[in-house]
């Protein structure tokens, strides 16, 4: 029988891991916000913009346990004893992929609330989400060494992410 063996993972340090998650959970949350936003539709039913924003809601906070967990998992090693502490602070090192969803909730919320329609809401949460989108990857390429017309590359790549979404909303509605 062989014996297994933990293989040490390279960390990066504390600093750069943490700008590493809120950078990827900004994108990530934008682009899950948006489309979540567009597939919202309510054909031929009443819009229900309470329901909608909850499940916005709750699919943030799944969605940052699910990947904080799936982290957690990654970097565990064979040796590693407190597995449930490693998880649940991996767990709560994702709020910036609910926090970059936050705008979507609230434009939900207004809708709730009866400030503007759905659609409107809708239309605000992709518009915003897509230049948040433009925002975070100035940021991650600055980040990363790159000049100015370089990391504006790589915002308007992002942009054209949200401007699927967009597009995709608009063709399947």
């Amino acid at each position: 029988m062989s014996e297994s063996r933990s293989v040490p993972v390279q960390r990066l340090d504390r600093r750069a891991e943490q700008l590493q998650r809120m950078l990827f959970g900004g994108v990530y949350g934008s682009v899950l916000a948006s489309a979540l936003a567009a597939a919202l539709g309510n054909e031929g039913t009443p819009a229900d913009p309470g329901h909608d924003t909850l499940w916005v809601a709750v699919t943030a906070v799944a969605s940052a346990a699910a990947h904080g967990y799936a982290h957690s998992i990654a970097y565990r090693t064979g040796g590693d004893r407190k597995v449930t502490a490693s998880a649940l602070r991996s767990i709560v090192t994702e709020w910036p992929l609910v926090a970059a969803m936050v705008p979507t909730i609230a434009a939900l919320l207004g809708s709730y609330w009866g400030w503007w329609g759905e659609e409107g809401a809708i239309d605000v949460a992709l518009t915003v989400n897509t230049v948040a989108l433009f925002g975070w990857g100035i940021w991650a390429a600055r980040v990363a060494g790159r000049r100015w017309a370089a990391s504006l590359r790589v915002g308007g790549v992002d942009v054209l992410i949200g401007l699927l979404i967009v597009l995709a909303n608009v063709l399947i509605h």
